[in-house]
């Protein structure tokens, strides 16, 4: 990794019904999440993050999606570029 380069990946979320919009706010406030937003589709939130290692968005990111009340299920995509 070049100095200075974060590392950011995309994590899609699927919630309990009617709780998008709350938990999108709610993602907002983990360390490193530097978007959340409400997406149609096959998962309700899309949260891009980034941080100086690889293991800091597994562990502290995604971790804490993860932990997240009305939180169903999650995919972590880190970015190759």
């Amino acid at each position: 990794m070049t100095l200075g380069t974060m590392v950011r990946a995309f994590i899609t979320v699927k919630t309990e019904t009617g709780q998008a919009e709350t938990l999108a706010g709610a993602l907002t406030d983990i360390e490193h999440v530097t978007a959340a937003n409400v997406v149609a589709g096959d998962f309700d939130v899309m949260v891009e993050a980034e941080a100086g290692e690889v293991y800091e968005l597994i562990d502290a990111v995604a971790t804490r999606v993860r932990g997240t009340e009305a939180v169903e299920e999650t995919k972590t995509y880190v970015c190759l570029e």
